[in-house]
């Protein structure tokens, strides 16, 4: 089964606990702290699988999570860093996030994508150790990992996309000019999923073609297969517009261009806009002034215009040239850029809970919500800095250090980031 859109979760490892530890040998005296600090969590990353076709993979398990680090231990022994869990996914996978809906990574390329960030380990009690404080009996737990829900979507990476009503020869086209074994016959909506073949045009030149099934009235609105598919016509550079010459099932080949073209832009303004190239097939079955007809009207408002009868080659040569002289001069696939993620969002989705401990004079603040804005937010940046600091007194934190009594010059610990209290 052809699945191209999937929901999933994602979880980092957490980082490891910090040790508390304390050397004690034979004729050593005072050996003093030695707990080891705590392993990082493993991270998720995303590959690209060139094996891959579809995200059928995703509709059974929806829940992915990487090894959490291990804890530290004595003799300054860190703890083991837990492995990556590496998913793979098709080329053209666009992954989001699904509570801001922002793109978080475009998988057409061969670079890998950290998707969620493991945990760092937590310090052992040696870092503790100050002048005044010889004997630190604590340390500090590992991070948890990010998480995130986040939907994949398939957005096949074709460079010239096949439009057309069922039944007009799309499929017979790309079977003839590549190596693709589409499903053929005479009825409707034989192809069921995209097919891609890879045209070449001699001394190490091709192009990807990718036909598009489902496309007919309200496939906008998700009427058939079109609003399914829709979404493989968005990288297309070119889409070659295969017609009916001779109405051979009682539709006229102009309406049937319009609607669909309709559809396009109801789907996607910007699909509208794109080259197209008009291609009357069956020409066996149209007359003369058919064509010539067709010829007027398409040419007449600036589309390039051919004919062919794709079951016999017939014309195919010259629209594969068609096609790749104007793939020539056109920009190259599309690719999404990653978008930015809001980090006042996590704000407010926030619970604001928090807890607040204790340690020789530490004020350790934990809080899961909290965590997700500190670990987007550039505290070498002044404004980053100062919203953090806003954050922290809007949500009570600051209060509430006051109210256990913290004093100026105490150490406020929040995760991975300490800073000195200062009134």
């Amino acid at each position: 089964m052809f699945v191209d859109i999937a929901k999933i979760k994602i979880k980092a490892g957490n980082g490891g606990n910090g040790a508390v530890s304390f050397r004690r040998e034979k004729y050593v005296a005072a050996g003093g702290p030695d707990g080891g600090d705590g392993g990082k969590g493993g991270s998720v990353i995303f590959k690209v699988n060139d094996n891959l076709a579809t995200l059928a993979d995703f509709r059974y398990k929806r829940k992915y999570t990487a090894q959490n680090g291990q804890d530290g231990s004595g003799g300054r022994k860190s703890g083991k860093k837990g492995e990556d869990l590496i998913i793979y996914v098709p080329r053209g996978t666009i992954i989001r996030d699904v509570e801001s809906g922002a793109i978080m990574a475009d998988m057409s390329g061969d670079e890998p994508f950290v998707a969620a960030k493991g945990g760092k380990g937590g310090w052992g009690n040696p870092h503790f150790a100050t002048p005044t404080r010889q004997v630190p009996r604590f340390a500090k737990d590992g991070t948890p990992g990010e998480e995130w829900e986040v939907s994949l979507e398939l957005k096949l990476l074709a460079d010239v996309g096949l439009l057309g009503f069922p039944n007009v020869g799309k499929s017979t086209l790309i079977s003839v000019v590549s190596e693709a074994k589409p499903v053929i016959a005479n009825y409707h909506f034989t192809t069921i999923t995209p097919v891609l073949g890879v045209v070449s045009m001699g001394e190490g030149n091709s192009f990807v073609m990718a036909d598009i099934p489902g496309l007919i009235e309200g496939a906008g609105d998700g009427v058939g297969l079109g609003h399914e598919f829709l979404r493989h016509v968005e990288r297309c550079r070119l889409l070659v517009h295969i017609i009916d010459a001779s109405g051979s099932e009682g539709r006229d080949p102009v309406d049937d261009f319009n609607i669909i073209n309709k559809e396009l832009e109801k789907f996607n303004p910007e699909l509208a806009e794109r080259e197209q190239i008009v291609v009357a097939n069956k020409t066996d079955l149209a007359s003369d002034e058919q064509l010539a007809s067709l010829r007027e009207y398409f040419e007449s408002r600036g589309y390039e215009f051919h004919t062919m009868c794709a079951p016999i080659s017939e014309g195919t040569d010259e629209v594969i040239r068609a096609v790749w002289n104007k793939l020539q001069t056109l920009p190259p696939l599309k690719r999404y850029e990653a978008e930015v993620i809001p980090v006042e969002m996590y704000e407010k989705a926030a619970d604001k809970g928090f807890t607040i401990t204790v340690r020789d004079n530490v004020y350790f603040v934990e809080a899961p919500w909290l965590l997700k804005i500190l670990q987007r937010c550039d505290l070498d940046d002044y404004e980053s800095l100062q919203y953090f600091q806003r954050v922290l007194i809007s949500s009570g934190i600051i209060d509430a250090l006051h109210e256990r009594g913290i004093q100026e010059g105490d150490t406020v610990s929040i995760y991975d980031l300490e800073f000195d209290f200062v009134n």
